[in-house]
């Protein structure tokens, strides 16, 4: 919320300097986002007079203006302006100026006709467009006839006013007024603030309830009142009001619209204004049918729900409650009769209806915060009379009551001893009691405390909690002790989880991986892919964008999210892991869904670039195969470690897939992405890997034991054989590993060959093996003899001939 200061100090006797009350503000309140003034910067920008103009010879649309600017003789200035004309006062900007954005202003030729300076338009002197008033949108802006000519403008347009920019929190929606404020720096500077209750000057010949009625549900709006003013002229506001409004950063309309707008920066009290002629009927406050359409103030038609709430008349709906009015009913020129509404509605339904339409407006962040309750009738007597007078209307007797619902005010008992055990204080009663009457709370002597009123100012304070930290607000953080905690000092550690999440975090960035960080929330499809167990997917109930609306289920989809961004961005070779939680939901009625850890990982394009020395090494199910099990190796898993061929995994290539088992338990799944999937994401030949992080870390581990290099050599030997085309390297290792011995240390296959010299159906695989003993030298007697017997039994258990 942007704060004048100037509207502050109309309330409270503040001599301090700008950016000092708002430091004081962060420091008690709110964050304060900034402190501005639209002069800054700027320089030698006066008022002038027009008292010529004529057409540029060379030009269609500039003029040639002689323009008096106080000084001996007027200025020369060609301006292109198409609402410039004589006899106007105007914003000039001397030769040597500075206007916004910094820009300096000289003399110059403008098609061979000298211009010495620059007649200006309001965004042309630091003004946003957004709050420049639609009759000087296109042109420059005009001054009445009241201010003189050669003066600063900067005191005529409210820029020599600071602006101090709040972060207003849900919790403190009582500043998002004025008046807010204003109590709460009272309090916090100790003063009484000087507010006036408005005074109505009504017409007994009109009564309000003979020409419109009303009638809402108080589950919809608890306080429902219209007053209308009959015989408005329609035009513009006076120029304090719209420097009032531009100040908080809000466009002047008309004289009517800025009055509600005014109001609702004062008060924080949201007002709308209906064209009551359009008015078929009555006022109805009901909720919206599922499917009913309704044009808003924008132009835009919306389809409603049930759960919206809307403002009707006997014929149809008119506004949407707490957001935003209808265009069948809005205030124009040919406006004479207006009905003000005040009102508040539940917060709930407004939030629901501003965040599925995404419609969010100045009313509905303060209904939606709260309201409150005092100051509803009391703002609506203001603008009505506001209105009577800047648009020479009347008053019609009377307020259209609707509800009324009071609200029941809070008394919550504290006591000396209860605040400054929390705050670590010793304030005495006396002291306390202060504290909430310079709040505006009214206060009771209670045995041994005080039973603490609270203004309906303050809905945000409820229980004895918000009470202390009033006193600690008020009496100042800074001025709380400070102490050292105390007790036993434990010294920090890792849990075992959090070292193996390190590690595996170490190990994947070792085997050249790159870290990701995808979002949690994804689009109901792609949550779905790669499941490796049923689930029930968890939607959110108010997502802020549809592809971010279901929880996912896997890690991968993200990852291909991110892999399609590079290769769109031209860059092919890509390895990326993420470590993160998906979530998992048994059945529909499962309220908060099991969080389960998962590692992933992706490899496309290139692993290793080509170099002089060697040759570009693609990715291929082998080597993301190779990550996964150096993966679960440092993981030390004590059992088996298995890759069986799977196709059950619809998004995976179901020739090219395994699923990874470690003693017989499913702990993901290693492969290339299915072509269709990979044509969805429009990405290149991807492989990729998911582990059931949480499974893994959960299996019993081999202890780590220390085993010295042998002193003794190794030997090596090799062996090639024939086989089967359907017989697997897995099926070898496995004879060999088991007819290897206790000497045997490592089998490794370096070449696998069919084609030329090999019969059809059959393939040629060469094993390197390596043998030790720990303890002697091995004989050349023993290595044979082992090498025959592992011969035997490839030979008897696989049909191999060995060559």
């Amino acid at each position: 919320m942007k704060l004048s200061y100037k509207w502050v100090k109309e309330y409270l006797d503040l001599n301090i300097p700008a950016k000092e009350l708002a430091e004081k503000i962060e420091r008690t309140a709110v964050e304060v986002d900034s402190v501005s003034r639209l002069d800054d910067g700027l320089k030698k920008i006066v008022t002038g007079k027009v008292l010529s103009m004529e057409n540029h010879p060379d030009s269609d649309h500039l003029h040639i203006c002689q323009v008096d600017v106080g000084e001996e003789e007027p200025l020369q200035i060609v301006c292109g302006a198409p609402n410039v004309a004589a006899g106007q006062t105007v914003i000039v900007a001397l030769p040597g100026s500075r206007i916004g954005g910094n820009v300096k202003i000289k003399k110059s030729k403008m098609r061979g006709v000298q211009s010495n300076g620059m007649i200006c338009a309001l965004d042309e002197i630091g003004f946003s467009r957004d709050v420049v008033p639609k009759e000087w949108e296109d042109g420059i802006y005009v001054f009445d006839d009241s201010v003189p000519v050669g003066e600063d403008v900067y005191s005529y347009l409210g820029m020599d006013d600071d602006v101090i920019d709040l972060d207003v929190t849900p919790n403190r929606g009582d500043m998002l007024s004025v008046l807010g404020t204003v109590h709460e720096l009272a309090a916090i500077y100790n003063q009484n603030p000087e507010i006036k209750e408005p005074e109505i000057t009504e017409n007994a010949d009109v009564k309000a309830n003979d020409e419109v009625t009303a009638e809402a549900d108080p589950e919809l709006a608890p306080t429902y009142k219209l007053r209308l003013v009959k015989g408005v002229k329609i035009a513009p506001s006076p120029t304090w009001l719209q420097i009032r409004l531009w100040t908080a950063g809000i466009r002047p309309i008309n004289n009517v619209v800025d009055v509600t707008n005014y109001i609702l920066v004062k008060y924080g009290q949201p007002l709308h204004a209906f064209d009551s002629n359009q008015i078929d009927g009555g006022i109805h406050v009901r909720a919206a049918k599922d499917g009913e359409l309704f044009t808003t103030l924008d132009g835009e038609e919306r389809e409603l729900v049930s759960t919206d709430t809307l403002i009707a008349d006997d014929s149809k709906p008119v506004a949407l409650a707490g957001i935003m009015g209808g265009l069948n009913s809005e205030i124009t020129d040919k406006t004479t009769d207006v009905l003000i509404e005040s009102a508040i509605f539940n917060p709930s339904r407004i939030r629901k209806t501003a965040r599925r339409l995404v419609l969010h407006s100045e009313a509905s962040q303060r209904f939606e915060r709260g309201i409150n309750y005092d100051t509803v009738e009391t703002a609506l007597n203001e603008a009505a009379q506001m209105i009577a007078e800047l648009a020479n209307g009347q008053v019609a007797q009377g307020i259209i009551s609707a509800t009324d619902t009071p609200r029941e005010l809070p008394t919550i008992h504290v006591s000396e001893q209860s605040v400054n055990k929390v705050l670590g204080t010793d304030l005495s009663t006396e002291t306390i009691k202060d504290i909430f009457d310079r709040l505006g709370f009214t206060t009771v002597n209670i045995n041994d405390g005080l039973d603490v009123t609270i203004p309906a100012r303050r809905w945000d304070i409820e229980i004895p909690a918000d009470l202390n930290e009033e006193v600690a607000r008020i009496y100042g953080y800074d001025n709380l002790p400070v102490s050292l905690p105390t007790g036993r000092m434990g010294v920090g550690a890792l849990t075992a989880n959090q070292k193996n999440e390190r590690a595996i975090r170490q190990v994947l960035e070792g085997l050249g991986l790159t870290q990701a960080i995808s979002y949690s929330l994804t689009t109901d499809e792609k949550a779905k892919m790669f499941l490796t167990r049923e689930s029930v997917e968890t939607k959110l109930s108010f997502p802020m964008t549809k592809d971010h609306s279901v929880l996912r289920m896997n890690l991968l989809s993200g990852l291909l999210d991110d892999v399609a961004y590079n290769q769109a961005r031209r860059v092919s070779d890509i390895a990326l892991y993420e470590y993160g939680r998906v979530f998992f939901k048994d059945n529909a009625e499962q309220v908060r869904p099991t969080e389960v850890s998962h590692v992933a990982g992706v490899v496309t394009g290139n692993f290793v670039n080509k170099s002089w020395s060697h040759g570009a090494v693609k990715a291929d199910f082998f080597l993301v195969k190779g990550m996964v099990e150096q993966v679960i190796r440092n993981f030390a898993t004590n059992g088996e470690v298995e890759f069986v061929a799977d196709d059950s995994i619809k998004e995976m290539h179901p020739g090219r897939t395994a699923k990874v088992l470690v003693h017989g338990k499913e702990v993901g799944f290693v492969g290339q992405i299915h072509p269709a999937i990979e044509k969805q994401f429009k990405i290149k030949d991807t492989y990729a890997f998911e582990l059931d992080f949480a499974l893994l870390d959960s299996m019993p581990k081999n202890a780590d034991q220390f085993t010295p290099i042998s002193k003794f050599p190794s030997v090596q030997r090799d062996i090639a054989l024939l086989v089967d085309e359907n017989v697997s390297n897995d099926d070898v290792v496995n004879i060999i590993a088991k007819r290897g011995g206790a000497y045997l240390v490592k089998t490794e296959l370096f070449d696998l060959y069919t084609g030329e010299n090999v019969v059809d159906g059959k393939k040629s695989l060469a094993y390197s093996l390596t043998f030790a003993n720990q303890h002697d030298t091995l004989k050349d007697d023993e290595v044979n003899a082992i090498m025959e017997k592992i011969k035997k039994h490839l030979t008897d258990e696989l049909n191999a001939e060995i060559r």
